[in-house]
């Protein structure tokens, strides 16, 4: 794919060159919903997802139209609530930190979206409640 594209007040919304470059995807009501690089023709690179009133959803690194890599992702309220590593679009592979309402609840390690590994869990004052080993989302004991 090669081109330019332009909303209807003339804005840019991509530049691509064989596949490469800057896009904007909008939904039917011209919301944005994704901005970021693409290459090959898919999402590759860094990029934002946008809900449908206007918030970031998750902004971070894709590859082959899913997120993978380092991300941050948000609620609708626009508060974080997950900031680390995500793998074929999957969240929470790796190392990661969870949130509740601003306040860091979980940091450690992640596999297919559960607790694995070493980790610490907090209480909402910022004390440390449990510190050890997870295996499958379970606290070790």
């Amino acid at each position: 794919m090669n081109g330019k594209g332009y909303d209807i007040n003339g804005n840019i919304i991509y530049e691509l060159i064989n596949g490469n470059g800057k896009i904007k995807e909008y939904d039917y009501y011209r919301n944005l919903m994704f901005e970021g690089e693409y290459s090959n023709g898919f999402k590759n690179g860094k990029g934002k997802e946008i809900g449908d009133c206007g918030n970031l959803l998750f902004e971070g690194e894709y590859l082959n139209e899913e997120r993978n890599g380092k991300g941050k992702e948000y609620n609708n309220d626009c508060e974080l609530i997950f900031d680390g590593e995500y793998l074929n679009g999957k969240k929470w592979n790796g190392k990661g930190k969870e949130y509740d309402y601003g306040k860091l609840i979980f940091e450690g390690e992640y596999m297919k979206g559960k607790r694995l590994g070493n980790g610490k869990e907090y209480d909402y004052n910022g004390n440390l409640v449990y510190g050890g080993e997870y295996l499958f989302g379970q606290k070790r004991e």
